[in-house]
């Protein structure tokens, strides 16, 4: 995935005495510090070679900029200079801002710094403000900013493709689409998920052949019956993921959700191998960018999938339900209704080392198949989920850890549950629980490895979006 584009304007003083005589042999050398230390972030910077100090050359440089697609701009106050110039090339750019001055005595900095932070506040042009030298403090503290407003820019133009209607009445997964249209920039697609059959038969036998093999090996396990679950209904499977990869190809389809039950998992065969291969990054072709899916035609859950993948450079996004809470434990346990995204199997950047730990097993539904049971590996994830309240989008932002549970509690949770056993991860949550209880507002969780959670209260402050924490 591309890293961030950053563009940066270190602005100085338009006095040309005060220019000469006290603030260039400031300013040039700490614009070219500056450029030394964002070139060597992960980032892709652009900056002009000098500093810009009158309207004509700060127009010139913002221009400039904008023509190579920045995502984001650095406003640079190594000394004083007029704010309001600072925000006439701030204005101009009109993308997410970062306002930085430095801590020496003698430069000046910080009064520039207030003085367009000041006026933007004014102006209502929201923005962020550092005080930092070119340390590795900041690049912790700015660094998260950057993703965040990547998100922003990126999920402008995104096609979301929506197969089939609500699911079992979940109402929490339905939305939108002119809403999104509005505040995300996203625009939808709406398709028959009976596309996907149709287009399954047709699927050339060479092609299945090859993914069957690919999976089939690749897994720990594959437990035919002879009854549900035959080698032509993981083949029928397996071409309809084949067929939604087809569809998302020829559409230009950023990111989807699918129905799925109860048409498919009762008339024909359950999308749980779709839900397993389309948002991990590798399949029988090779390496790819995950395809973020969300079950149960979850438009919001599907919409957050893309947004914890793009804050993460690319990783994998794990769909799961809010299902049972240990209290005894304190853990969380998140089940999906068939799949998982086979990436959190091991959490290994090696398909085979995922794959193994997966048992195919027969689905618990009339039409047979399989689902993808595993449980996911250890480690430190991000959860979040955008949802409503009265008709305006909140995002619940929870910090855990996924991790390995002890015999003794997982054989009392299989008793308890019985036969019908599903993938699932098992939480430590940052959370208070009668506060998730009370004010999360969905049944459908997302989870990515890692802390992500300073990118999503950016996002959220960019996009206008009350977040959510149940400490």
């Amino acid at each position: 995935m591309a890293h961030p584009k950053i563009g940066l304007i270190t602005f100085g003083d338009n006095r040309p005495h005060e220019w000469e005589h006290v603030f260039k042999k400031m300013t040039e050398p700490r614009h070219q510090e500056a450029v030394t230390y964002f070139e060597q972030l992960p980032i892709e910077f652009m900056a002009h070679d000098d500093v810009a100090r009158t309207k004509t050359h700060i127009d010139a440089q913002v221009d400039a900029l904008r023509a190579t697609g920045v995502e984001v701009l650095v406003a640079h106050t190594p000394c004083w200079t007029s704010p309001n110039l600072v925000v006439r090339g701030i204005q101009r750019m009109n993308l997410p801002t970062v306002l930085i001055g430095n801590k020496h005595p003698g430069t000046h900095s910080t009064v520039g710094l207030l003085g367009a932070g000041g006026t933007l506040s004014q102006i209502g042009y929201p923005h962020v403000r550092l005080r930092e030298d070119f340390t590795e403090d900041l690049a912790q503290k700015i660094l998260p900013f950057f993703r965040a407003a990547a998100v922003k820019a990126r999920l402008r133009g995104k096609m979301f493709g929506l197969f089939g209607g609500r699911s079992l009445g979940i109402d929490t997964g339905t939305f939108d689409p002119m809403q999104w249209k509005k505040l995300f920039g996203v625009d939808t697609e709406h398709i028959d998920q009976l596309e996907i059959i149709r287009r399954a038969d047709l699927v050339p036998e060479a092609d299945t052949e090859k993914m069957m093999s690919w999976l089939t090996n690749s897994v720990g396990k594959v437990a035919y019956n002879d009854e549900t679950f035959t080698p032509e209904k993981l083949a029928f499977q397996v071409r309809c993921y084949l067929a939604t990869m087809e569809i998302i190809g020829e559409m230009g389809l950023d990111f989807v959700a699918i129905k799925c039950m109860p048409d498919l998992t009762t008339h024909f065969v359950p999308q749980c191998i779709s839900a397993a291969l389309l948002p991990s990054p590798y399949d029988a072709n090779g390496r790819r960018d995950p395809i973020m899916m969300a079950c149960e035609a979850d438009g919001d859950a599907a919409l957050t999938m893309e947004i914890l993948k793009e804050i993460t450079g690319g990783k994998p996004v794990l769909f799961m339900d809010v299902s049972y809470i240990d209290d005894k434990h304190s853990t969380f346990y998140f089940p999906n209704c068939g799949a998982f995204c086979s990436w959190y199997a091991a959490r290994s950047e090696d398909p085979q080392e995922n794959l193994k730990h997966i048992e195919l097993r027969p689905a618990n539904r009339p039409g047979g198949g399989a689902i993808t049971y595993f449980n996911t590996a250890p480690g430190p994830m991000t959860l979040a989920r955008l949802y409503r309240e009265d008709g305006r989008y909140r995002m619940g932002i929870i910090h855990g850890k996924t991790v390995n549970i002890s015999v003794e509690e997982r054989d009392a949770f299989v008793q308890a549950r019985g036969s019908h056993q599903l993938p699932t991860a098992f939480l430590k949550l940052d959370v208070n629980i009668e506060k998730l209880i009370s004010g999360f507002g969905s049944n459908h969780i997302m989870g990515v490895a890692g802390n992500r959670t300073e990118e999503l209260l950016h996002f959220c402050e960019l996009m206008g979006i009350e977040p959510a924490f149940f400490n």
